[in-house]
């Protein structure tokens, strides 16, 4: 996921991005923990995209508020 397609989004588009992100993180420790995951550079990609996602969300709310 690129940074350019998130800043596209609204906050509330992000923030249900977020939350899907963070329950897919989850299922992916899961699976990790019961050796059952089989790329497990997949935990990584998700993490970073969990914090590019709270990134352009504060950017987004520090905007508003300059305003």
């Amino acid at each position: 996921m690129k940074a350019s397609e998130l800043r596209n989004k609204s906050v509330e588009e992000l923030k249900s991005e977020l939350s899907g992100l963070q329950r897919e993180q989850f299922n992916l420790r899961f699976q990790l923990k019961t050796g059952s995951l089989q790329k497990t550079d997949d935990v990584r990609k998700v993490r970073r995209d969990i914090a590019r996602v709270n990134t352009i969300i504060s950017e987004k709310l520090r905007a508003e508020s300059a305003k």
